[in-house]
């Protein structure tokens, strides 16, 4: 009798191992995407609160700072990233592989210079101490906007800032100006700061991407088509259900549905049908500025080297999604 329950113990204990294997075995790897707190990338947040992520291996991992998702994606810790197309300009010097394989939102007012309010306009920089997060994206809007009054990133004290530190260095006086963003933008503004310059100033040269390695598009495609497929059906439930999708995603901007939906009005959410045209290039004024992005980056050393940004574009994903 021992002898038989042994060997049921051991059929037993074989049969479930093998059931255990091999569920590990289908198991899909994950698909990280790094993402920071701006309105532009709301959606992938909402997508997941509405559940279009379930049964999915999609993880979003939360940074605070554009710069530390940049470093996490170099060092191989994320599948995907919401970076900026200067920061994807900048990453393909080293890594030329990196691809834009959607287009978030294009800035239309949401990123800017603020200057404390005896600061009343770009001039008045000269010499005073400006804060800026330290990437490629900081660096460009503070050289645009220094350019359209002949002044350069030299005329002024930089003072690099985590997106993080942004409201209390500008309050406690540490800086006298900052670039910045929403929604620290617009709580800035609400203290009496001033506007010096915004991307209105440059349409189409602020554009916000999801980052991925031109490989995974082959070997992890499901999951990002379940990504993208989330993202666009949770675009059309914001402009469908405005207040409900706002109420779900002011919360992690630390604004209110109002508030979240004003910080809308800085920038644009392109359709799907637009960013088949963008990614598919048949887009010539987006082919065009992002042409310009990339000179007026090399023009002032923020590129080390020359990158034609065409080949970073990829529209395979969002030509196969079907909504």
């Amino acid at each position: 009798m021992k002898s038989i329950k042994r060997c049921i113990i051991g059929l037993v204990t074989g049969i479930l191992l093998v059931f255990f294997l091999g569920n590990c075995a289908k198991e899909s790897p994950p698909l990280r995407v790094g993402t920071v707190v701006w309105p532009g990338i709301e959606c992938f947040y909402l997508a997941r609160d509405l559940g279009y992520y379930k049964n999915t291996p999609i993880r979003l991992v939360d940074y605070p700072s554009a710069s530390e998702v940049l470093r996490a994606y170099r060092n191989g810790e994320l599948e995907a990233a919401t970076l900026t197309m200067d920061e994807i300009l900048l990453l393909a010097t080293t890594d030329p592989d990196v691809r834009a394989v959607l287009i978030t939102d294009t800035s239309n007012g949401g990123d800017a210079v603020l200057g404390k309010p005896e600061i009343k306009k770009l001039q008045d920089l000269r010499g005073r101490r400006v804060g800026v997060e330290s990437t490629a994206l900081g660096a460009f809007l503070l050289t645009r906007a220094l350019g359209k009054v002949g002044m350069l990133p030299k005329d002024v004290k930089i003072i690099s800032l985590e997106a993080s530190e942004h409201q209390q260095a500008f309050r406690k006086g540490t800086v006298d100006a900052i670039v910045t963003y929403d929604p620290g933008l617009s709580k800035l503004l609400a203290v009496g700061a001033n506007l010096l310059f915004d991307s209105k100033q440059i349409p189409g040269e602020i554009v916000d991407t999801l980052a991925v390695h031109k490989e995974l598009i082959t070997s992890q495609s499901s999951a990002l088509n379940s990504l993208l497929t989330g993202w666009f059906k949770a675009t059309d439930y914001l402009q469908k259900n405005p207040q409900d999708a706002a109420a779900r995603m002011a919360p992690r901007e630390g604004v209110t549905a109002e508030q979240f939906l004003e910080s809308l009005k800085g920038l644009r959410i392109p359709s799907l049908e637009e960013n088949q045209k963008i990614l598919g290039l048949t887009d010539a004024n987006f082919k065009n500025g992002v042409k310009r992005l990339s000179q007026v980056m090399l023009e002032n050393q923020l590129l080390q080297q020359a990158v034609d940004p065409i080949p970073l574009l990829n529209d395979q994903l969002v030509k196969a999604i079907k909504l």
